[in-house]
């Protein structure tokens, strides 16, 4: 079996399951774990992470992150970065951790977060921006239909590229 078709097995148990409290706490060493989720070996991602998406969920609600889950793994995250703004546009974001990159995580993500985009009637188009040298976020986003609309910067990545999908 090739890797390519190990990445395809693997991608198929992905899975997005609605990020709670108990998920955030579990993820800042808090608590125990929630449905017996395991973390790749240096977890997903930074502690501010967690707490930002922590401090969202009263605004947010329960469809606003969620948790990559492969084979009971939670492999990474994926938000709204706010609620939907008057004109039905929301931002999102994702990442994956460093060990389950490169297998399709977060392509499979975007797209089932594409599906409870449509189910959300407030929302009429989902935005996302790469730095420019991120070329993976950036087939993520091709791949799942989503296109070049301009520039914008981020403090942290200097200039980055503005995508958008239409949904209605």
């Amino acid at each position: 079996m090739s890797s390519r078709d190990t990445a395809r097995e693997r991608l198929t148990g992905l899975s997005l399951v609605a990020a709670t409290d108990a998920h955030f706490a579990w993820l800042l060493d808090e608590a125990d774990a929630p449905d017996q989720l395991r973390l790749p070996p240096s977890g997903i991602d930074q502690p501010w992470v967690y707490r930002w998406l922590r401090a969202t969920l009263p605004t947010l609600g329960e469809h606003g992150s969620w948790l990559m889950v492969a084979d009971g793994e939670a492999v990474g995250l994926c938000s709204y970065k706010a609620a939907p703004d008057a004109a039905g546009d929301v931002e999102i974001g994702y990442g994956v951790a460093p060990e389950r990159r490169r297998l399709g995580h977060a392509t499979r993500a975007v797209s089932l977060l594409i599906e409870e985009a449509r189910r959300n009637d407030r929302v009429r188009a989902i935005r996302a921006e790469t730095a420019l040298a991120n070329l993976p976020s950036q087939r993520v986003l091709e791949a799942n239909g989503f296109v070049q609309v301009g520039r914008g910067m981020d403090d942290e990545e200097g200039e980055t590229i503005v995508w958008r999908l239409e949904l209605r």
